[in-house]
């Protein structure tokens, strides 16, 4: 095994270190290999940094490897962490504000807070440059007046604490369940029932790590609760709202997917089902409205996020 230079490590593994490992997947032999998880070896597969000899080898995940095939990975530095996330001029369709709260619209493909890989470009860093010092702190440096999130390709609403105040207050309802969260989402199939309750526990799955499930033992998971209603029907599939009891990882994903109608776009969670040669960049899940006391005022609010376009033009596709 060799390595290149300090400013990109990459590592080639010969044809000769190879020859005993044919017919083993490319995945699996990268993660023994370089010691890392196949969730990692396949994100590394798909940015594109691992090449294969000869021309007739694939850098794929499924490719079995074959005599005389050889790899090189390369290895991009990682950004250094910075002390504090800094302000960026990222557009913010903001819905409500006011010197404790602000409720916005979150655009589908944004990060919510920085993490290794994602230091910047984030809502975070979108919050520092439209707040200033006008920020929660007591989620740490970053999370910065984020009381809960939502997955990078989900859109809809946010709701940020400024002060120290609203950020426990916040909490606190989330934490006892004094919100109501309501979400849309496109589902592909033909729903038997047009309301119902989906009460499946969820938790992770036992091979795919950054998978969550419903257990067939309710053990191996925490109690979940989403209650749905089919708002349109299509031959191809159907919108419906969904409104969250609890709060768990890819509760509505994971729930909705059990019920055997999956989001459209959600490839973690369903299979590519194309419709009219159309299929969504990302998973058609949109936070759609937030119902919640005013952490300083304790005022009624209900707060509605319109779906972004992207979802209106998957919609109009989905329900012909």
């Amino acid at each position: 095994m060799e390595t290149g230079p300090t400013d990109v490590k990459s590592v080639t593994l010969s044809a000769d270190e190879l020859r005993e490992h044919a017919g083993t997947r490319l995945d699996v032999f990268l993660a023994s290999a370089l010691q890392r998880s196949r969730s990692h070896v396949q994100a590394l597969l798909k940015r594109g940094v691992v090449h294969m000899q000869p021309a007739t080898a694939k850098a794929e995940a499924s490719y079995r490897l074959r005599s005389g095939d050889s790899i090189t990975v390369e290895f991009a530095p990682e950004s250094p962490r910075p002390d504090a996330p800094a302000g960026e001029d990222i557009p913010l369709d903001i819905i409500y504000e006011d010197d404790a709260l602000l409720a916005l619209n979150k655009q589908p493909g944004l990060v919510v807070h920085p993490a290794a890989g994602n230091w910047s470009g984030t809502l975070v860093n979108a919050l520092v440059h439209h707040c200033g010092k006008a920020l929660a702190g007591r989620g740490g440096a970053e999370r910065l007046g984020i009381v809960h999130r939502l997955d990078k390709d989900t859109s809809g609403i946010m709701l940020v604490a400024k002060t120290d105040e609203a950020h426990e207050k916040l909490a606190r309802a989330f934490a006892d369940r004094d919100v109501k969260k309501f979400y849309r989402a496109l589902c592909t199939g033909t729903f038997r029932r047009a309301s119902g309750e989906l009460r499946g526990a969820i938790g992770r799955h036992p091979i795919h790590r950054k998978k969550m499930q419903v257990p067939k033992d309710p053990a191996r998971g925490r109690a979940s609760w989403t209650d749905y209603r089919v708002l349109a029907q299509g031959k191809a599939g159907a919108e419906v709202e969904c409104l969250l009891h609890t709060g768990r990882t890819h509760q509505i994903r994971v729930h909705l997917s059990h019920l055997g109608h999956p989001i459209w776009g959600d490839t973690l969670y369903g299979r590519r089902a194309s419709v009219n040669g159309f299929y969504p960049d990302r998973q058609m899940l949109h936070a759609a409205r937030i119902e919640i006391a005013h952490p300083i005022t304790g005022k009624p609010l209900k707060l509605d996020a319109p779906t972004p376009d992207d979802y209106r033009a998957a919609k109009e596709k989905l329900l012909i």
